[in-house]
């Protein structure tokens, strides 16, 4: 059976991005058991609540939900275990050096599969103020009337 090829998002954190301005962004490997990626391959996976952590040069994922897969037997893997995430050396040491300022934190943002291997996009994230997070929204607004009157314009509405 052929590999699959190209990029399929599993899930999303979408909440990340409107409560964090994200800094810089990483892609990583997970350690995974086969139930897991099973679980992953039928669309199903949850980053509520989960975050990045650093413990002796290594990555780990804390808090990302893999139901357990339907078909699985006593092999069935824990649904919220702790998984290492695979980067390379270089990546870490700068996660490391950006991590210790104050207010960073590590975000999962998206869970996906690119070419067959599971991999997951981290952010290194800066946690927003309740009026930045509303200066955003209207911002978002403003553009949304922008391109809607710009389309007006050019259907020859206006």
């Amino acid at each position: 059976m052929p590999r699959e090829q190209g990029r399929k998002v599993v899930a999303s954190n979408r909440k990340a991005r409107h409560d964090y301005t994200i800094i810089d962004t990483y892609d990583a490997g997970m350690v995974l058991t086969g139930t897991e990626v099973k679980s992953l391959r039928a669309g199903r996976a949850s980053l509520v609540d989960a975050f990045g952590h650093e413990n002796n040069g290594e990555i780990f994922l804390h808090g990302m939900h893999i139901p357990e897969y339907s078909q699985g037997t006593w092999t069935n893997h824990e649904p919220r275990r702790v998984r290492k995430l695979l980067l390379n050396r270089s990546e870490i040491l700068r996660m490391q050096i950006k991590l210790r300022d104050d207010g960073v934190t590590l975000v999962p943002l998206q869970v996906y599969f690119n070419n067959g291997y599971a991999k997951v996009e981290l952010g290194l994230a800066k946690g927003k103020k309740a009026y930045d997070k509303r200066q955003d929204l209207a911002k978002r607004d403003a553009e949304k009337e922008i391109n809607r009157e710009l389309g007006r314009r050019g259907k020859g509405m206006a």
